[in-house]
């Protein structure tokens, strides 16, 4: 029997799994890297952060399993979108990478607008310029760091830059590529008037393929680093959401996920080209070859949840040390006992801005309605609903766009509690799924990497085999009522505050010298 290896380079880590054929874990490891702010609203990292994190993952699952680089049969590969990977005519790094959450391009963002213009630029990639885009990003440095801007000869999404270190080729594929704004997404082809109107050279960028299509083989410095095969096929993979998506069997009209990673995104596949006017949500090639997604993006989803629990959290985590539990259990069984609503405490989950449906990188997370009743699980459970709220700003987008929605899954590291899933079903008004494979983008890179080596005829037959759906969470009538009015004072709440986020980012910016 041969296997296939998904890498998923995420946001606080790498996490490499080992699936048989048929889509059972054999063997997975996470490695965990750091991220900088060195001002408020900037976010960092080292690309030599991940591609060490991928030599530590491999190495630990090769070892552990015992099984040989040579039983492995393909390689997929997927991770965060939307990061900035410079590199100068000798492969190397010239600038840590600006990564998916960084808020720093505003200026940049508008400043393209005015000179290109918000309605061409969505008739060109089928998406407004937002601060989160790669090509942002670029133009940033373009203007903050020219001695940097002249000397790139190279620019890579973040596992691209994997992809780089282990083959030596410089590819991307069509889903991750719909997020740097650089991308005609409706031709599957790079933008010849977005690369001419920002000044870039087209060379700069990789060579574009559908997400199964091998685009080259890890030789032999890769092999060496990491334990792999020469000659070990490695596929486009895709973008995480992508990936995510066919690793959650959204291969088919109808059928839209919900996932709660670092960041929050719904998700809905689509037979042709759908742009929401707003520009509210993204629309972007799907890892299915000739199809296309829409989704919506919640910046700070479980990255809310991570977020409370690293600075209140530290008695949850000892106590879950000494029971051998995930510190997010203890969290989710303490919410469990408040009631929805939690007793009037709304939590507004902006840490990093916001995309759908505000496009808003001023935003700023918000508790509103705190009492002296309130304790530490009502705190717990109103970041649960908060995200669910937002989460539900997407769907309801996707519904006026007229897209099916008929299913529902979940998935991502919060979807593994219970209540969090449950409050999704309460809060959507609909029925929601989680499928048997829960290793989320690796996963579905996996089956990229399983398409483009034969072994399966289609990502939809791929999909088809390997996924089974394991729960069924239906919506209970007395919190949907509940939470259909809490709701309505969630998005009153952003409308109310919005010139005060301006404000209170004016502020910060100016004391910390930010740009």
């Amino acid at each position: 029997m041969s296997f296939l290896l998904g890498i998923d380079i995420g946001t606080s880590g790498t996490k490499t799994c080992l699936f048989r054929e048929d889509g059972t874990v054999i063997s997975s490891a996470l490695a965990e890297y750091p991220m900088y702010q060195p001002k408020p609203g900037w976010a960092e990292q080292h690309p030599e952060d991940w591609w060490q994190a991928v030599r530590d993952s491999v190495g630990r699952i090769l070892a552990e399993t015992g099984i040989s680089g040579k039983e492995i049969r393909g390689i997929g590969l997927t991770g965060q979108m939307h990061g900035l990977v410079l590199l100068d005519r000798e492969g190397k790094v010239l600038r840590p990478a600006i990564i998916w959450c960084d808020q720093r391009t505003e200026a940049q963002a508008k400043g393209m607008e005015e000179r290109i213009g918000r309605e061409r630029i969505i008739e060109y990639t089928a998406n407004p310029p937002l601060p989160n885009f790669t090509a942002v990003k670029l133009m940033w440095v373009k203007e903050r760091e020219p001695e940097v801007f002249e000397r790139i000869h190279r620019v890579l999404l973040p596992k691209d830059y994997i992809r780089y270190k282990l083959t030596g080729e410089f590819a991307t594929e069509v889903s991750d590529a719909s997020g740097t704004l650089l991308l005609d997404v409706a031709n599957r082809s790079w933008s010849g008037e977005m690369i001419r109107h920002l000044g870039i050279q087209r060379d700069w960028l990789p060579r574009l393929h559908e997400s199964h299509e091998v685009t080259g083989t890890v030789h032999a410095q890769g092999s060496k680093e990491t334990g792999l095969a020469a000659g070990t096929p490695v596929v486009g993979g895709g973008g995480d959401q992508a990936a995510g998506a066919v690793g959650n069997g959204i291969v088919r009209p109808g059928v839209v996920s919900a996932v709660i990673g670092t960041s929050g995104v719904v998700f809905a596949f689509s037979e042709q080209v759908k742009v929401d006017a707003g520009g509210r949500l993204h629309t972007f090639c799907h890892a299915v070859p000739g199809k296309w997604h829409v989704m919506g993006v919640t910046q700070a989803a479980g990255g809310s949840l991570q977020w409370f629990r690293n600075q209140f959290g530290d008695a949850e985590r000892n106590v879950a040390d000494l029971l051998n539990k995930d510190p997010y259990e203890l969290f989710s069984e303490q919410a469990a006992l408040v009631e929805p609503g939690s007793e009037g405490l709304i939590f507004l989950p902006y840490l990093m801005g916001e995309r759908t449906p505000h496009l808003d990188p001023a935003a700023k997370g918000v508790f509103f309605g705190i009492t002296s009743r309130h304790r530490k699980n009502h705190f717990v459970r109103a970041v649960m609903e908060g995200v669910a709220y937002s989460l539900a700003d997407s769907l309801s987008i996707l519904r006026e766009m007229e897209l099916k929605v008929s299913e529902v899954r979940v998935s991502g590291g919060g979807a593994r509690s219970p209540l969090w899933r449950q409050i999704i079903a309460d809060v959507f008004g609909h029925d929601v799924y989680s499928v048997r494979a829960n290793e989320g983008p690796a996963f579905g890179a996996a089956l990229l990497a399983g398409v483009g080596t034969g072994l399966f005829a289609s990502v939809e037959e791929a999909c088809e085999q390997t996924i089974r759906v394991a729960e069924k969470c239906r919506p209970l009538g007395e919190n949907r009522a509940v939470y259909d009015r809490y709701y309505r004072l969630y998005r009153k709440l952003y409308q109310d505050l919005k010139e005060d986020f301006r404000l209170v980012h004016r502020l910060v910016a100016d004391h910390h010298g930010a740009e």
